[in-house]
């Protein structure tokens, strides 16, 4: 229970630090939140077991708070806390979902017992739902466990206990292979060949006879016939990768290919009948190009009977830190060297950066790292430059360049204890700069003194 990650929201800071210091001493990992905007951004990144949540909060109260995860987290239990204790409100909290409701001031003892019961119906809930089959990711060898990646673990499952056409889409670097692979390989073809082909990489000239074959004969250089792709994928699986590079021309081929069932090899007039499964993959919008007349409606329509949409990396949370484990060990292993341990700074930084490239991106970070890195343990500044301003992440675009300061230092502060010389040397300033703009916010907020 002690391993369980706790979110608490409350918009007085007073409350959020009492409640963190003592559930943090309990061995609880604590998440903090002032407001509900705030703690609805936090939850779409991480996974929590237990909300705490004031009941009396500005702008949307804690009840709100409570309806939204009932309807969009059912894995997680909400806690309601109230200096505004009556009985109205503890039976409202209830029928919003709540599983407990604790009146202030309450004593450690009180807060301890009310969470153990929380957890404990949590446990309970999920004993239950495993007694049905749970996807996890070592069933595909796709690595994540955000609410994001299980969907798509759904769609594989459905997938591969059919034989329609799979369109996967996703930006570059988001694994559309692996989930290619997955299907195949759940599938009834499994035992079957499984033929990935990069429509991108080839040739527009060479597409055609890759794809399909040749005679010998066929143009000058064909010295023997040779079988393309679809015929080496016969009884199995081929993965066109990149479909929205092809050439109207070639999409015209495709189609028949998809209608008819055979292909025509190049310098032949004679078709052949396949028995194959088609997945495609593209990292660009089809219909899109379908609206400006780049690519082909009625093919379009021909492969997007299944469809399937891979989240990018920055939509899926803490699946950053298991794919992070995950290269560390392989580069670890590969390199023959100890494995890097990243503070939780850099961690941080890391969960919250936008990652352009994906889980590519990150593998080429990872093995860099491994390579480039003298010490066992990484930190912020040993993370390439672009990627050291994400180390406080969420807000939006709507804060000004001062609050994300002030943040920041906040945060800096609370990492080192509030010692404002180890914070200073962090932050790159004097002790006299930190001690200006620390006056400046309290002016600003009202509050005075040091």
């Amino acid at each position: 229970m002690s391993e369980s990650k706790i979110l608490v929201v409350d918009d007085s800071k007073e409350t959020l630090e009492l409640l963190r210091r003592n559930l943090t001493g309990a061995g609880f990992k604590v998440f903090t939140a002032c407001s509900v905007a705030e703690a609805i951004r936090l939850l779409d990144r991480t996974a929590v077991s237990l909300i705490i949540t004031d009941l009396r909060m500005p702008n949307v109260s804690g009840l709100e708070l409570v309806r939204h995860v009932r309807e969009n987290y059912p894995d997680t239990e909400v806690m309601m806390i109230t200096g505004y204790a009556t009985v109205e409100g503890a039976v409202e909290a209830v029928k919003s979902g709540a599983e407990e409701y604790l009146p202030k001031p309450f004593t450690e003892e009180e807060l301890f017992a009310a969470v153990k019961r929380s957890l404990e119906k949590l446990s309970l809930r999920r004993a239950v739902l495993n007694r049905q089959k749970i996807i996890s990711y070592k069933d595909f060898g796709i690595i994540g466990e955000s609410k994001a990646i299980k969907k798509v673990f759904k769609s594989i499952v459905k997938s591969a206990s059919t034989s329609a056409t799979v369109l996967i889409a996703g930006e570059s670097g988001t694994g559309k292979e692996l989930v290619a692979r997955a299907i195949h390989y759940h599938g009834s073809r499994a035992q079957a060949a499984f033929v990935p082909v990069n429509c991108g990489s080839i040739p527009e000239g060479l597409l055609e006879s890759e794809l399909f074959g040749y005679v010998k004969g066929a143009f000058t250089g064909a010295t023997q016939s040779r079988a393309g792709y679809f015929q080496t994928a016969e009884g199995g699986t081929i993965f066109l990768d990149e479909i929205g590079e092809t050439t109207m021309a070639m999409q015209v081929k495709l189609l028949r290919v998809l209608q008819e069932k055979e292909v025509t090899m190049v310098g032949s007039s004679k078709s052949r009948k396949i028995d194959i499964r088609v997945l495609v993959a593209t990292n660009k919008n089809l219909k899109s190009l379908v609206d400006k007349g780049h690519f082909r409606d009625d093919l379009y329509y021909r492969l997007n009977v299944i469809n399937i949409d891979l989240p990018p990396l920055r939509e899926r949370g803490e699946d950053v830190l298991l794919l992070l484990r995950h290269f560390v060990n392989k580069y670890a292993e590969e390199l023959d060297r100890a494995e890097l341990e990243f503070t939780d700074r850099a961690l941080r930084a890391l969960v919250n950066y936008g990652w352009p490239g994906n889980i590519r991106e990150l593998e080429n970070l990872v093995d860099s790292l491994m390579v480039m890195t003298e010490g066992d343990t990484l930190d912020v500044s040993d993370l390439p430059s672009h990627m050291r301003y994400y180390v406080t992440g969420g807000g939006g675009l709507n804060r000004t360049l001062a609050e994300i300061e002030a943040e920041y230092i906040q945060h800096v502060l609370a990492e080192v204890n509030q010692n404002k010389t180890r914070a200073a040397e962090i932050l790159g300033i004097d002790r006299k700069t930190l001690r200006t703009k620390l006056n400046g916010y309290r002016e600003g907020s009202g509050k005075s003194g040091e």
